[in-house]
C-alpha cells in the first residue's frame, strides 16, 4: 500500500500482522534494488514477526509511482529520514515503542545511520552484508577476486581485473566489471550473486519489473558519488541497542573481515553481537537464521548480495 513519507506516497508491505509479534522493518539493498520479488521468502518470519517491507524513495513501486522527478535528488540524508518516518508511522499503526530493524548491503548503510540517529525507535539491529567502508570493500574485494583468478589460472579473468585496476572507482563501469567477474570466480556454495527468488512472489508484475530496473539506475546514479564515500565508523563506534551481523564467509561484495572488525571494535549493549553459536540456537527459533549460515567461527555467517 501507499502511504505519505517525506512528502511523496511510498510504497510500504506488510506480511501478516499479531498484536504479540515485533514489527521488523527489512531495508533492501541496491540502492534501488526493491525486496519485493522474493517477498514470499520471509513467509517463516511472520510467524514471529510482522515483517515489512519498503520501496525505498526511487525504488520500486515508489520510483513507478512518483518517477524521477516526483523522487527528487537521492541523499543518504533524506532517505534516512524516510526511514525514521517509516518507523514512526508503523510503531503507531501497530501501537509499538520500538521496532527490530534490518538492513541489507546498501539498506545496511541506511540502518545504521537510523539507529544512529534515533535508537529510541528500535529494539535491535540486525546488518547483513553489512557495508563498512565503501573504499576499503571493494579493495578487498578487488585484492580477493585476483588471488581466485590467479589460483584458477584464468587468464580471461585476469585481464579484466588488471583493466578495472584497483581502488577507488570513480565510475560505476569499473564497480560492474568487478561485480560481473563477483559470481563467476567464487569460491562458496551458496546463492549467486544474482538471486533467483524461491519462491517468487505471484504479486510481482512485468509493470514491477520495468519499475525495478528504471528505478535501480536512477538511484545507483544518484547516490553513487555519495556511497563511495560511505565510512560507517566515522559515525561513532557506540551503540544504544544490541546489533547482530549475519555474514556470508565467500560473500564477493560485503567482505566479512570488514564486518566483524567493524564489530569487535564497537560498544553496544551486547557484546556477543557476532552471534556465538547458543545465540544462533535461540535465533533460530525466532525464524532469523533464514539466512543460513554457510560456515561457522564463532558467529553467523551467511547471504550473498545484489549486484
Amino acid at each position: 500500500m501507499y502511504v505519505q513519507i517525506g512528502g511523496i506516497q511510498q510504497w510500504i508491505e506488510i506480511g501478516r500482522v499479531a498484536q504479540d509479534r515485533p514489527t521488523l522493518l527489512y531495508l533492501h539493498g541496491g540502492p534501488g534494488g526493491s525486496s519485493r520479488p522474493a517477498v514470499k521468502a520471509w513467509r517463516h518470519w511472520e510467524e514471529h514477526f510482522t515483517v515489512v517491507h519498503w520501496d525505498q524513495r526511487g525504488a520500486g513501486r515508489t520510483f513507478s509511482k512518483n518517477g524521477e522527478a516526483g523522487c527528487g535528488a537521492l541523499t543518504i540524508d533524506r532517505m534516512v529520514s524516510d526511514g525514521i518516518e517509516v518507523v514512526d508511522l508503523l510503531n503507531r499503526e501497530f501501537q509499538r515503542d520500538k521496532a527490530v530493524l534490518v538492513g541489507h548491503s546498501w539498506g545496511s548503510v541506511l540502518a545504521v545511520h537510523m539507529i544512529k540517529r534515533r535508537p529510541d525507535l528500535f529494539s535491535a539491529y540486525v546488518g547483513t552484508g553489512q557495508l563498512v567502508n565503501k573504499q576499503r570493500n571493494e579493495e578487498c574485494n578487488y585484492r580477493r577476486q585476483l588471488a581466485q583468478a590467479k589460483r584458477r589460472q584464468n587468464a580471461e579473468a585476469l585481464q579484466a581485473l588488471r583493466e578495472v585496476g584497483p581502488s577507488p572507482y570513480l565510475d560505476r563501469g569499473k564497480v560492474r566489471k568487478l561485480r560481473e567477474w563477483a559470481d563467476k570466480l567464487v569460491d562458496g556454495t551458496g546463492d549467486p550473486v544474482r538471486l533467483t527468488p524461491r519462491p517468487p512472489n505471484p504479486a510481482f508484475t512485468t509493470e514491477d519489473r520495468d519499475a525495478l530496473s528504471r528505478g535501480a539506475q536512477f538511484s545507483r546514479d544518484q547516490l553513487f558519488a555519495e556511497l563511495s564515500a560511505v565510512d560507517l565508523p566515522s559515525l561513532g563506534l557506540h551503540f544504544d541497542i544490541p546489533i547482530f551481523f549475519f555474514e556470508g564467509t565467500a560473500d564477493q561484495q560485503t567482505p566479512i573481515e570488514l564486518a566483524e572488525q567493524y564489530l569487535s571494535t564497537s560498544q553496544h549493549r551486547t557484546r556477543n553481537s557476532f552471534a556465538s553459536k547458543d545465540i544462533i540456537t535461540s535465533l533460530s527459533l525466532t525464524g532469523l537464521t533464514i539466512f543460513c549460515a554457510s560456515s561457522l567461527r564463532g558467529f553467523v555467517r551467511c547471504s550473498n548480495n545484489n549486484p
